[in-house]
Parts: structure tokens; C-alpha cells; sequence
């Protein structure tokens, strides 16, 4: 299982349309539903994204979605700071990601 989180800022006039590609994302992880994927986005107050991905399957099912690579197409366009990704690890979780 890797767990995974990228943070960014998006510029202020694309910070709109970066958040209707992410709900796009979640749309097609709605009616998708592929195994193994949990997914949670934060849009922060001061213009910055959160990505929280978690993939118990070596072949991340995210990066095969349409809507994911209509997101990350321009991303660098859309952001005054970079996405910096990173592996994490779960220190506690109360009833924020399942069980």
C-alpha cells in the first residue's frame, strides 16, 4: 500500500478552474469505482491543494482515469507553486479515511 500526498498553490485566477477538474476527477471515481483507491483533495484558504491518495495496488488505477489526466494536463500552467509530492505515513486516523 503507498500512500502519497502532493500540496501546491494554484494561482489566483486559475484556483477555479483547478478545483472543477479535481470534482471532474471525483466525478469519474464515482461512476468508475475501481478497486483499491481512496482519494481526498483539500482546497486551502490560502490558495493551496492538498492530495491524499491512497492505492493498495502497485498500478495506481488514479493515473488511468480520464478526468486525472485532464487534470494533470496543464497543472503546472494553473500553479504559482509547484505540486511537491511525497510519500507519507499515517500517524492516526479517526474516522477520516475508513477503516
Amino acid at each position: 500500500m503507498r500512500q502519497i500526498m502532493v500540496r501546491y498553490t494554484a494561482k489566483p485566477e486559475a484556483a477555479q478552474e483547478n478545483q472543477r477538474l479535481i470534482e471532474k476527477v471525483f466525478a469519474e471515481l464515482q461512476e468508475k469505482s475501481p478497486d483499491g483507491v481512496r482519494y481526498m483533495v483539500l482546497r486551502l484558504a490560502d490558495g493551496g491543494f492538498v492530495h491524499f491518495s491512497i492505492m493498495d495496488a502497485a498500478d495506481n488505477q488514479l493515473l488511468k482515469l480520464d478526468a486525472f489526466q485532464a487534470f494533470q494536463r496543464n497543472i503546472k500552467d494553473r500553479c504559482a507553486e509547484p505540486p511537491k509530492q511525497s510519500d507519507v505515513t499515517i500517524v492516526g486516523n479517526y474516522r477520516m479515511l475508513g477503516p
